[in-house]
């Protein structure tokens, strides 16, 4: 009897992921955020590449130099890298870390080079990690974003307590219902304490490094430090995986 070979199609391959690490707004977090989601591919051994924006101090390079390549968001042939890493290998996760103002210059690449309707057809998806504190600043800024894409987006809320907890300016815009109604889910990132960043950052350390590394090799962490450290990136780690199953 003849063998049929089934031919993959959009519903039997693996679907890639893109996620966009944004907010816009200088300082909230966001390299921090895709640090985080580098750690946590290869923590659950998921295949990624990281695409960094920053210019002066790219985060995924100085980290996770292994996975990351820069990327200028002001040329379309070296955006157009983002989508073909995503479609040249199915399943993949493609990590970009979005540095502050570049959202106008990606949102022309988008709408010039049919970005959405391309990720449409090759069953990629696009998730956007909107990164923010508790300023207005942060909440207008996903008033515009939710304007733009509406529906067409996934979209992740990351309420990063970087400068306080009180979020309450938030929710009384409307902005994160109108966008738990588009789907959106929402993460909680608690500030970690500012000397052991400091330290980790001192070191160039990946988390793992920093949680597992000890002596003149490490970041230099205290016993506690590291215990933090640990607690905080096992709170982390879970509303990663709510997140980014």
């Amino acid at each position: 009897m003849e063998e049929h070979l089934q031919v993959p199609t959009l519903q039997t391959q693996p679907a890639s992921k893109i996620h966009l690490i944004g907010g816009e707004k200088g300082g909230v977090g966001k390299s921090l955020v895709a640090r985080l989601l580098a750690q946590h591919f290869i923590d659950h051994k998921l295949p990624f590449v990281g695409f960094d924006t920053d210019r002066s101090h790219g985060s995924l390079l100085r980290f996770y130099a292994g996975y990351a390549s820069p990327v200028l968001v002001d040329r379309y042939e070296a955006l157009d890298h983002i989508i073909e890493a995503a479609v040249e290998q199915p399943g993949r996760r493609v990590l970009v870390d979005l540095a502050a103002q570049t959202h106008d210059p990606l949102v022309r690449w988008m709408d010039e080079s049919g970005v959405l309707d391309m990720a449409d057809l090759q069953g990629i998806t696009l998730q956007y990690w909107h990164v923010m504190d508790a300023g207005r600043d942060s909440v207008d800024l996903l008033e515009r974003l939710l304007d733009r894409f509406g529906q067409r987006l996934h979209y992740v809320m990351v309420l990063n307590e970087l400068r306080g907890d009180d979020f309450s300016l938030l929710e009384k815009s409307g902005q994160l219902d109108r966008a738990k109604g588009l789907g959106a889910k929402t993460l909680h990132l608690r500030r970690l304490q500012d000397t052991v960043m400091q330290k980790i950052d001192g070191k160039n350390a990946s988390f793992w490094a920093a949680a597992n590394v000890t002596g003149s090799e490490g970041p230099g962490l205290g016993l506690m430090e590291r215990q933090r450290l640990k607690l905080w990136l096992h709170h982390t780690n879970g509303q990663l995986n709510k997140a980014e199953p």
